[in-house]
């Protein structure tokens, strides 16, 4: 404990150092100098940069970093890095830059004026450094440790979104509480494009801040387009202005689940390459249909509606930031875990950027209440370990690019993801017996996908393609491909239910007969073949086991699919119709 308390003490005294001195950024640790280029955020080289963002909250009431009073902030920083997270979304409120009341306190000042005795007494043994420093001063210190302390977001290469999520600092958001939208009471927009431009500059020179985010959820019943082309184009000018190297973030209206006014009338800029856009995605963002609905049905509707609001972005060239999705990592909420197979489905086709709600797993007060527990945390109540280690480790496969600049490092070809778990299709160990099974998706099969054939064929080894045994049986690759066993079609509402229509083979294929969907086995591992279920109408079943995602990707394939293709080669003059 004394080793721990000392190291957190040397580390916060470096820090306070260079505040008492006058801030300056230390030396770049290889971060990126981010722009965009169509509908991807790419590098100095245009090589396409993936942000896998969680979002840590600072802008609540006391104005410093959840936390803090639970781990040394380089304990934090390690956790985001071995989580697998490469950016954090780290949110502030206008007034901490803007409003002398606000601005000219400490953390103790600010900390005692709510009463967070207990909290503040934690930060005084996890961050001894922090209570004397100013607000804005410790909101720096957060980022001094990203690119000085060994293990931290800098050193790990932890780039960082400064989002403006409120004026007045407290809990995020409703209609009617005046942070809302321009003119509200306390969202004046001549403040509040003074604090974008004070905040900019303060941080022009730390490099692994490579983006700013204009304002959280715009809403509320004064909120218009006219006033968000007016006020938001002059936000994003005085921020370019201050800070030309980060990119541009722009919400929308509506919680920001609306941009859908962009399709007629673009933004009008002095600026190029450093503009983007952002929506947030939750379960109850349409109340409880998840639970009370059909969730393939619900899934195709859904989706289709954040496409027709924000995602149509893309199409026309502009990257758009999933800034905000997640799920309750205790594991038993209906109406989020249904979501969730839909909402990392399209993340992944689409190969978004995105930022995770959330990292925190409790916080100092929210909303009147001492230390509530963040079920949305990936970390649990004390800031210890992981508060789901199963809803972290699905997330693992987004956080890789499927694709995109600089990433030819194959051919296209298309990858079986299963969402629900975040694994994809693999085979098994043994060569002569392909059966499938899910597995890491740096592991996948590089597959072929025709529609004209409804084959879903080795690319690299065509003759061998994916086929179903019959119901309740395995799905293997083999080399007999012309029969409705390796007909494959997307059957539901939701395109996810991968299916073969096997109503002339039932009788000799295990029975069952219609249609037999690709499904995870008992085991939560095997790929098997069952009847498929919850197409439409039922509103009580749950599909996830049976949804899987065709995604494409460019990125390299496991040298074991090289070593099946040099046996199909070797067997070739055999003849041999099936691996069976």
């Amino acid at each position: 404990m004394r080793l721990h308390f000392a190291l957190a003490t040397a580390s916060w005294l470096v820090i306070l150092a260079i505040i008492s001195h006058g801030w300056q950024p230390a030396a770049a640790a290889g971060f990126p100098t981010l722009s965009t280029v169509s509908r991807w955020i790419v590098d100095e080289g245009g090589n396409r940069v993936k942000l896998a963002c969680v979002n840590w909250p600072s802008h609540l009431e006391p104005m410093l970093a959840e936390g803090l009073g639970k781990q040394p902030v380089g304990a934090i920083a390690r956790d985001v890095v071995s989580m697998g997270f490469n950016c954090v979304r780290l949110t502030w409120a206008t007034f901490m830059v803007t409003n002398a009341s606000y601005s000219s306190l400490t953390v103790s000042q600010s900390f005692l004026r709510l009463n967070l005795t207990e909290s503040l007494a934690a930060i005084r043994v996890n961050n001894p450094a922090l209570v004397d420093l100013k607000l804005i001063d410790a909101f720096k210190a957060i980022l001094l440790p990203c690119s000085m302390v060994v293990s931290s977001l800098g050193e790990n290469g932890v780039m960082v979104i400064l989002d403006n999520h409120v004026s007045k600092p407290g809990w995020c958001c409703g209609n009617n509480d005046g942070n809302g939208f321009f003119g509200d009471t306390y969202f004046d927009p001549d403040v509040w494009v003074d604090g974008l431009t004070k905040m900019a500059t303060m941080f022009a020179g730390a490099t692994n801040v490579v983006a700013m985010s204009l304002r959280n959820e715009l809403r509320g019943p004064r909120q218009n387009s006219a006033d968000w082309y007016k006020y938001m184009q002059r936000g994003a000018e005085a921020v370019h202005a201050a800070n030309p190297g980060v990119v541009v973030i722009l919400s929308g209206l509506s919680f920001d689940n609306d941009l859908a006014f962009l399709n007629s009338r673009p933004v009008n800029l002095t600026f190029a390459g450093k503009l983007a856009f952002e929506v947030h995605w939750y379960g109850f963002s349409d109340g409880q249909a998840w639970r009370t609905g059909n969730p393939n049905e619900v899934c195709a509707r859904v989706a289709a509606s954040v496409s027709r609001r924000a995602l149509y972005l893309l199409d026309k060239g502009w990257p758009v930031f999933l800034s905000e999705f997640g799920v309750d990592n205790r594991g038993g909420n209906v109406n989020d875990n249904r979501y969730y197979g839909c909402v990392a489905a399209v993340a992944a086709d689409l190969d978004l950027d995105w930022a995770l709600w959330t990292l925190q797993g409790s916080y100092y007060l929210r909303e009147g209440v001492l230390g509530l527990d963040e079920v949305y945390g990936v970390l649990d109540w004390a800031w210890c370990k992981p508060r789901n280690e199963t809803a972290l480790n699905r997330i693992h496969a987004l956080q890789r690019p499927f694709r995109g600049p600089g990433l030819a490092e194959a051919s296209p070809y298309t990858v079986l993801f299963h969402p629900a778990t975040g694994r994809c299709v693999v085979r098994g160990a043994s060569l002569l017996q392909p059966l499938l099974q899910l597995g890491p998706c740096g592991e996948t099969e590089a597959w072929a996908a025709s529609s004209s054939q409804r084959r879903l064929a080795l690319r690299d080894t065509p003759l061998l393609c994916l086929r179903a045994d019959g119901a309740g049986r395995p799905a293997r690759v083999g080399l007999s491909c012309g029969d409705d066993m390796a007909r494959w079609s997307l059957v539901s509402d939701s395109r996810l239910h991968v299916a073969v229509n096997v109503s002339s083979s039932a009788g000799e294929n295990g029975g069952g007969g219609g249609l037999l969907c690709l499904e995870v086995g008992e085991d939560g591992k095997s790929v098997v073949t069952n009847a498929c279920r919850c197409l439409s109408a039922d509103n009580s079943c749950d599909p996830e086991s049976q949804w899987f995602k065709l995604v494409t990707s460019t990125r390299s394939v496991a040298a074991a699919s090289t070593v099946l293709a040099q046996l199909t080669e070797k067997l070739r003059p055999w003849k041999i119709r099936s691996l069976r």
